[in-house]
């Protein structure tokens, strides 16, 4: 099964909220993150074609932001997928009949408040500080916000958490919008010739006359 087939599948499981598709997460992107009013979930999708290399590195960056992780596979992958992750990392396993829970997800208290800042524009920043009372910062560059928000423990992680699954939230037909103009925008578009015969074309080109 490829991913769009396991999305298909994934859908309608999610029965509240929201989802965003494709949302940076740190230095990768979340497949899909389903957001409540009282968590984000985050799935990450393997399709039959993929591999297993970067499993790790998008769990570090996951693992600082999301209430609860699943990573969504064919059968295929258990054994070398179950190796890498926790146990608290949930596993769910896709097959032509739908989806089966492998293991549950259990919920994740390494939540940290900047990589939840990182999520939001800076001027949601901004506003969030401004609304409880930490003054100066409306004219604050991005550094010098996300540092007053690194040091501002009298503020609870839940809170920033709370804003940020509402700002997403709020965000997201806009975002919708977005994605949905540029992909006409694509499909607009003359298909581009692959590279491979491109690059042949170009070395044609540079070769000197009377070379074979």
């Amino acid at each position: 099964m490829n991913d769009p087939a396991i999305r298909a599948l994934l859908y309608p499981l999610l029965t509240e909220g929201v989802y965003i598709e494709e949302l940076p997460t740190g230095g990768t992107r979340a497949d899909l993150v389903h957001i409540t009013e009282q968590f984000m979930h985050c799935y990450e999708i393997k399709g039959a074609g993929d591999t297993m290399q970067r499993v790790v590195h998008q769990l570090g960056h996951y693992m600082l932001v999301y209430d609860f992780v699943t990573f969504v596979v064919t059968e295929k992958h258990l054994p070398k997928l179950m190796p890498l992750l926790p146990e608290w990392v949930g596993v769910m396993v896709a097959t032509e009949e739908g989806i089966v829970t492998h293991r549950k997800a259990g919920y994740n208290s390494a939540v940290e408040r900047t990589a939840l800042g990182g999520l939001l524009m800076v001027d949601e920043l901004r506003q969030f500080m401004l609304a409880r009372g930490l003054r100066g910062v409306s004219t604050m560059q991005r550094r010098e916000v996300m540092h007053i928000m690194r040091h501002a423990h009298n503020i609870p992680v839940s809170h920033w958490a709370r804003y940020t699954r509402e700002r997403l939230t709020a965000r997201l037909p806009v975002r919708t919008q977005k994605r949905a103009e540029r992909k006409a925008l694509r499909e607009s578009q003359p298909p581009r010739e692959p590279w491979r015969k491109t690059i042949k074309r170009i070395k044609r080109r540079k070769r000197p006359r009377g070379l074979p």
